[in-house]
C-alpha cells in the first residue's frame, strides 16, 4: 500500500477529488491531509471523508525532524501538493526524491513562479492574450513551479473569456487529470 500525504492551503476541492478517487483502492490511499492555514476548508473536506487532517504551520514545516516524524507517523511514501502555497523545503525534496507532485493551473513555464497561484494565474493568462491555458502536473524540486513535467492538458481561451471563465475550464481539467496522473505515476514508479 502506498500512503499519500496531501499538502493543501485552501478550500481543498482538488484534495477532496483525490481522496474520493483513491477510496477503495487496494494499492494507494490518502493517509493524511496536512494544511497550513488554520481556516482552510480542506480540513472539513478531509475529515468528512474519514481522512485525518493536521494543521501544520510554516514554522513547523521548516522543522525537518518534526515534519519527517509526522509523515512517518502516517507511513507516507508520496506527497501531493493540492493548492499548497508554501515552497517545499529542500530537506523534504531530498527525503522524497521524485515522490512529490504538484499541479499548476497554467501551462508551465508560462504564468508560474512565486506569487502565481489561483486567480492571479488566470488573470495573467487573460491579460497576456494567450489563446490556450491548462494545467501542468509536475514533480517538485526546490523552486516554485519547477521540476520535471509529468503531464499537461490544455483548454481554449476565447477572446471573450474572463479570468473566472478560464478558472472554470482549468478546474475541470484538474479534476479530470490530477488523480489519474498521480495513480499512473505511483504504479509506474513506486
Amino acid at each position: 500500500m502506498t500512503n499519500i500525504a496531501i499538502f493543501a492551503s485552501g478550500e481543498g476541492t482538488n484534495a477532496e477529488n483525490i481522496i474520493r478517487h483513491f477510496q477503495g483502492n487496494d494499492s494507494v490511499r490518502v493517509a493524511v491531509v496536512i494544511y497550513n492555514r488554520k481556516a482552510a476548508g480542506v480540513r472539513q473536506r478531509a475529515e468528512r471523508l474519514g481522512v485525518p487532517a493536521v494543521y501544520w504551520t510554516k514554522q513547523q514545516l521548516e522543522d525537518r525532524a518534526a515534519t519527517l516524524q509526522l509523515l512517518g507517523q502516517y507511513g507516507c511514501q508520496f506527497i501531493v501538493l493540492a493548492g499548497f502555497l508554501l515552497l517545499v523545503p529542500a530537506y523534504l525534496v531530498e527525503a522524497f526524491p521524485e515522490r512529490i507532485v504538484n499541479i499548476h493551473p497554467a501551462l508551465m513555464p508560462k504564468h508560474c513562479g512565486a506569487g502565481m497561484y489561483g486567480m492571479r494565474v488566470h488573470e495573467s493568462v487573460v491579460k497576456s492574450g494567450d489563446r490556450q491555458s491548462g494545467i501542468t502536473i509536475h514533480l517538485v524540486d526546490e523552486q516554485f513551479d519547477h521540476g520535471r513535467i509529468l503531464r499537461q492538458a490544455t483548454c481554449e481561451v476565447l477572446p471573450t473569456d474572463t479570468p473566472d471563465d478560464v478558472a472554470h475550464k482549468v478546474h475541470s481539467l484538474e479534476y479530470a487529470c490530477f488523480p489519474e496522473t498521480i495513480e499512473q505515476y505511483i504504479k509506474e514508479n513506486l
